[in-house]
């Protein structure tokens, strides 16, 4: 068992993480590109903002929600 426990960690460690080990030897020269990974999830959430934002508008211009105040136990 010993053996296969060592092997999952020489995949991860030689295989698995060498992109992450590049990008932490790349901040010496570059920030910006160090932290390409965190900019590329801050893209992704910004995108999918703007797509709900997109979908709560047109849901309001078609005026699809019940707004009475006896719409919802909690606001009444």
């Amino acid at each position: 068992m010993r053996d296969f426990f060592e092997g999952i960690q020489a995949f991860f460690e030689d295989f698995a993480f060498a992109p992450l080990d590049y990008l932490r030897t790349l901040e010496l020269e570059s920030w910006a590109l160090a932290n390409i990974v965190n900019w590329l999830f801050m893209l992704i959430g910004f995108v999918a903002f703007l797509y709900w934002m997109k979908q709560l508008k047109d849901i309001n211009d078609r005026n699809e929600e019940n707004r009475d105040s006896t719409a919802h136990s909690f606001l009444g």
